[in-house]
């Protein structure tokens, strides 16, 4: 049993000190000293400083949702996922959220609203994602990629969405999450 399960709160894990590692394409590397409060050892831990981002479940008129195919480098293969990406210094997630579902799918939304965000991954990341429902949409017809993106857009009619979600279609856990929360709201 846990301490929380004897009825304690959990111990909270104490910073003794931090030095920062390599910076990274999209992270800061910070390494920092904790102490384990079970057992006093002190562990050297890695956090990956980044910014925070959005994700978008973009319904369109016809009832269908957008999704975007890339490829992602660490799992090497293709993914189906939300569009995306991070939010600039000084953004509010909405305005970002807005922009790249402009920049990623060339689709603008009249209508934003806020799902929820979640650790990017509590693991050792100190980023949110925060995840907003696109409706009354129109095509601009433009993309604007960034240097580093090949995105390929595609659709498939709502009706789908549980059934996509629960086949186990979206490998990316962000999306995952941002469908279930969508489902909620639908």
């Amino acid at each position: 049993m846990s301490t929380q399960d004897k009825g304690g709160p959990a111990k909270t894990w104490e910073r003794v000190a931090s030095e920062y590692g390599p910076e990274l394409k999209l992270f800061r590397t910070r390494y920092d000293f904790m102490t384990n409060p079970r057992n006093q050892l002190t562990e050297k831990m890695i956090v990956l400083e980044g910014a925070d981002s959005v994700q978008i479940v973009a319904i369109t008129p016809q009832e269908e949702v957008l999704v975007v195919r890339q490829y992602r480098f660490g799992a090497e293969m293709h993914t189906l996922e939300l569009p995306g990406g991070l939010i600039d210094a000084g953004e509010e997630p909405a305005i970002a959220a807005a922009r790249e579902l402009e920049e990623e799918t060339g689709w603008r939304a009249g209508q934003l609203s806020y799902l929820g965000k979640n650790p990017s991954n509590p693991v050792f990341m100190n980023s949110y994602l925060y995840t907003y429902l696109a409706t009354d949409l129109w095509d601009t017809g433009q993309l604007h990629l960034d240097a580093g993106e090949d995105i390929k857009l595609d659709t498939f009619p709502l009706s789908k969405l549980r059934d996509k979600l629960f086949a186990g279609e979206f490998a990316h856990p962000h999306t995952v999450a941002g469908l279930v929360w969508a489902l909620g709201k639908l």
